[in-house]
C-alpha cells in the first residue's frame, strides 16, 4: 500500500567514542524512506533539498524504488545541517551545530498522486506543519503515524496537542512521554498521552527496547544486545520506517500486527546502529532481515510447563 513519508533530508557530521564522520547524508525521511523500501515499494518522501545534496544518493533512493516527485530542491541553497558529539554511554549526545538552510521556510507539498496514501509517516517537523500534511490529503489515511521531541513540547505545546487528536500512532521517547504528560510512571504516561487523541502510543527506550501500548494492551519488544554501537543517531527514524513499512506491506493495522511491526522496526534500528549513517542500512538483503527479526524472537521466547 501507498507510504507518505514527511521529514528532513539533510547532512550530519557526528562524533562518537568510535570515531568521527564528517558531513554524511542523513535526516529523518533518508532513514525512515530506506528503512520503509525493504518492506513497501510504494514509498513517497516529502522533503526539501538545496543544490549541495549529492545527486548520486538520490539515484540510489530511486533505485530502491523510493518516490522523491515530493522532494522539492532548492537552487543556490544549502541543505540542513546538523553537527552532534555522543557521550559514552551513547545514549546522551550535545549539538555542537544546526544550521536550518532550506529548512528555515520549509513548506511540504504532498504530490497530486500520493494524496491518497493509505499510510502516512509524519517525521520530527514543527507540528503545525504536520498538521498541513494531513490537510492536503485527499481523504484520511488508514494510519498515521507522528514522530516528535521534546522541542515542540517546549515552544509549541498547543500546536503539538491540536495535531495529537489527529493521529493513530505517536512515537516518542521515555523521557519526552514523561515530559507531555507530566507523569513519571510510563503507564500513566501511555494513559494520560492516549486520552490526547492517538490511540497508540510507542515509547521508546534506546537500548532497553520499545513499548507499545494500546487502550487496554501493553507489548514490550527487547532491544538486541550488541557487541558494537557505533552511530545511534537515525536509530528512531529507521525504526518507525521499519514500523510504519511492515504495516503498508502487510495492510493490517490490528495490534497484534503492530506487536509484529514493532519486532520489524527494532530490527531495522538494530542495524543502523552498526554504522555511520545509512551505510549499513543500505546493505541488507531480506534473509539478513529475517534473521535478525528471529534473534529478537529467541529473545523472549520460553518454555515453561507447571
Amino acid at each position: 500500500m501507498k507510504l507518505v513519508a514527511v521529514g528532513t533530508m539533510a547532512f550530519d557530521s557526528l562524533e562518537t567514542p568510535f570515531g568521527k564522520a564528517e558531513k554524511i547524508v542523513g535526516g529523518a525521511a533518508t532513514y525512515i524512506g530506506i528503512s520503509a523500501s525493504y518492506f513497501t515499494k510504494s514509498t513517497h518522501l516529502v522533503s526539501v533539498i538545496g543544490d549541495d545534496f549529492p545527486g548520486s544518493f538520490l539515484s540510489t533512493l530511486k533505485n530502491r524504488s523510493i518516490n522523491l516527485e515530493g522532494v522539492e530542491l532548492k537552487k543556490g541553497e544549502k541543505s540542513f545541517f546538523w553537527s552532534g558529539k555522543y557521550h559514552n554511554d551513547m545514549n546522551t549526545r550535545d549539538t555542537l551545530d544546526t544550521q536550518l538552510n532550506v529548512l528555515e521556510n520549509f513548506t511540504p507539498v504532498v504530490p497530486e498522486q500520493a494524496r491518497n496514501a493509505e499510510f502516512l509517516m509524519l517525521g520530527n517537523l514543527t507540528p503545525s506543519v504536520q498538521s498541513s500534511v494531513i490537510d492536503q490529503m485527499t481523504e484520511r489515511p488508514k494510519l498515521i503515524v507522528l514522530d516528535t521531541m521534546n522541542f515542540w513540547m517546549d515552544i509549541a505545546l498547543d500546536e503539538l496537542k491540536q495535531v495529537l487528536k489527529r493521529v493513530d500512532v505517536l512515537s516518542i521517547n521515555d523521557e519526552e512521554a514523561r515530559q507531555l504528560s507530566g507523569d513519571y510512571s510510563l503507564l500513566k504516561a501511555a494513559k494520560t498521552i492516549m486520552n490526547m487523541g492517538p490511540k497508540h502510543l510507542i515509547i521508546k527506550k534506546g537500548e532497553h527496547g520499545a513499548l507499545l501500548f494500546s487502550s487496554n494492551e501493553v507489548f514490550f519488544a527487547p532491544a538486541l544486545p550488541l557487541e558494537e554501537v557505533f552511530d545511534p543517531t537515525g536509530a528512531g527514524d529507521t525504526f518507525a520506517g521499519g514500523f510504519i513499512g511492515y504495516l503498508a506491506a502487510t495492510g493490517d493495522i490490528s495490534f497484534e500486527n503492530m506487536k509484529r511491526a514493532i519486532i520489524y522496526g527494532s530490527a531495522m534500528a538494530s542495524f543502523c546502529v552498526e554504522k555511520f549513517g545509512t551505510d549499513r542500512i543500505l546493505q541488507l538483503d531480506h534473509e539478513q532481515i529475517e534473521a535478525r527479526v528471529h534473534q529478537f524472537i529467541d529473545l523472549t521466547s520460553v518454555e515453561i510447563s507447571f
